[in-house]
C-alpha cells in the first residue's frame, strides 16, 4: 500500500472524528468523491475545522481560500498535499 493510500485511510477517520459525523464509516466515504458541497453535507465551519486539524496533527498550513478550494476537492487530493507539503520529521 502507498503512503498516499495510507494517508487517505487515516484522513477518514479523522475527518470523522473531527466533524463527528455519525452514521458515517471510512468506508462511506470515496477517495475522490468531493468533500466541501458534496454527499457529507461539509460546509466552511467543518473545512476550518479541518484545516487545524491538519496544522495540528500533519504540520501542513492551508493558506488561501483558493489552496482550500484545491484542496479539500476530495480525500485524496487531501492527502497528495499534506504528502507534499509535510516536513519530514
Amino acid at each position: 500500500m502507498s503512503d498516499i493510500e495510507e494517508l487517505v485511510g487515516e484522513l477518514k477517520v479523522k475527518i470523522i472524528q473531527t466533524l463527528g459525523l455519525i452514521d458515517v464509516g471510512p468506508e462511506d466515504i470515496k477517495d475522490d468523491a468531493q468533500l466541501v458541497g458534496g454527499d457529507m453535507g461539509i460546509d466552511s465551519i467543518d473545512v476550518l475545522e479541518l484545516v487545524m486539524m491538519i496544522e495540528k496533527d500533519y504540520g501542513v498550513k492551508i493558506e488561501s481560500k483558493e489552496l482550500g478550494v484545491k484542496v479539500f476537492a476530495s480525500v485524496r487530493a487531501l492527502a497528495a498535499h499534506i504528502a507534499k507539503n509535510q516536513k519530514k520529521g
